[in-house]
């Protein structure tokens, strides 16, 4: 049983809420941010990176209390305005390939994340738990949703789908070409109605937001004991997430760069890959991957064809069947010697959307010495890892819908 509230998110005004809307900070080039702290004073940036006021870069306690005073300015300016009634929020996203997400902003709970109700497929790292939750903690808003799936459900989708045929509270489109909408849902029969819905749902998944998810945990066992009153200890008990119907998860590969060949020629490297591939040559053509436990290769000016010798490879459970840890396990740690997926500096990765132009060029200009090329996995290999409690490799997926920062903010 999935619990999942309204919230009274402070949000931009109408008026604004195009300017205010950013991408993960992460996201932008160093040129980009500065672009935009420079020529837009309403960017969420702003708020997020405090030290641009003063000419500084600032790190640590020290940021997250600026960040807190700059979100305090944009309240105080009415650049923000917080909902009187505790709402759900049905959004909208067409992006520029015409494909379109619609879920449901709400606050999930911390405690179902801890029961497994909300279950897991990636692993975390504990340090990035930590820092997370002391910026939650200081800062005392959450403006990036985790995102959740849960499984298709009719009504659900009749309810939003007559709901999004009302005006939207917002409507704008980003420089990347996706158009965001936004109804507010604050009727409480409705609201009463989506509850008991999900209240009908035994399991949902993170899609992305491990980390977020995580330290949001943390947070409220945290402040379980130190809450001063119900009202705020009852906040830090929920995370702000966006819900969509697994049907519209679009799931996107990441490929694999690797630096060189770990001292082996291009001939002994072809070699050791024999043991568990039928290898194939396939020219200069692009190839890429037509089904499971294939992969593409590039190579020394050439693109490779890989398909496993599943009598070579045994299969135990779901880890052992995904793409992403057949290649981990059979070639990038045995052959090529990277233990560490996470934090070896020879490896990189390229999601599929940049598709395998990018690792040929990569490869070509000599940064990288091959590349791998994989299928996206599918929503159940996904939910599959989770129900069996194992975890994927890093950069095993990449996840749409992306949802701006700063548009819905959930307050502790």
């Amino acid at each position: 049983m999935a619990t999942i509230i309204p919230f009274k998110a402070v949000r931009p005004t109408r008026d604004k809420v195009s300017l205010i809307a950013s991408r993960s900070y992460d996201s932008y080039s160093t040129a980009q941010v500065e672009a935009r702290l420079r020529d837009n004073p309403f960017s969420f940036l702003h708020i997020i990176n405090p030290g641009y006021k003063y000419e500084k870069e600032i790190s640590g306690r020290a940021r997250y209390t600026l960040v807190r005073n700059r979100y305090q300015e944009f309240k105080e300016d009415g650049i923000f305005m917080q909902d009187d009634t505790p709402s759900f929020y049905f959004y909208r996203i067409v992006n520029r390939d015409g494909l379109e997400f619609n879920g449901v902003v709400a606050a999930a709970s911390a405690s179902d994340y801890e029961k497994d109700v909300i279950k897991k497929h990636e692993e975390t790292l504990e340090f990035r738990e930590i820092i997370f939750k002391e910026y939650l903690k200081t800062v005392g808003f959450n403006a990036e949703p985790v995102l959740l799936t849960y499984p298709d459900h009719a009504e659900l989708e009749q309810i939003i789908a007559t709901q999004m045929e009302s005006r939207a509270e917002y409507e704008f489109t980003t420089t990347y070409r996706d158009t965001h909408y936004l109804w507010n849902v604050s009727d409480a029969e409705l609201v009463k109605k989506i509850k008991n819905i999900f209240k009908g749902m035994n399991t949902l998944y993170i899609a992305d937001g491990h980390h977020r998810s995580a330290s949001s945990y943390l947070l409220a066992k945290d402040e379980e004991l130190n809450a001063t009153n119900s009202n705020s200890k009852n906040s830090y008990h929920y995370f702000m997430s966006f819900l969509i119907p697994e049907s519209d998860l679009k799931i996107y590969e990441f490929n694999r760069l690797v630096k060189d060949l770990n001292g082996l020629s291009k001939e002994e490297f072809l070699i050791q890959l024999d043991a568990m591939f039928r290898i194939e040559k396939r020219g200069q053509e692009y190839y890429k991957p037509s089904k499971k436990h294939h992969f593409s290769m590039y190579l020394d000016g050439s693109f490779y064809s890989l398909y496993l010798r599943k009598q070579r490879y045994p299969i135990e459970n779901a880890l052992d069947a995904l793409d992403p840890q057949i290649l981990y396990k059979t070639i990038l740690k045995p052959v090529l010697g990277i233990e560490d997926l996470r934090n070896d500096k020879r490896i990189a990765y390229s999601h599929g959307k940049n598709d395998l132009a990018f690792v040929k060029t990569a490869v070509d200009t000599g940064e990288f010495k091959v590349g791998f090329g994989l299928l996206p996995i599918t929503t159940e290999e996904m939910k599959q890892i989770a129900d069996e409690g194992l975890k994927m490799p890093p950069k095993s997926t990449y996840i749409e819908p992306k949802l701006r920062s700063g548009v819905t903010i959930y307050e502790f």
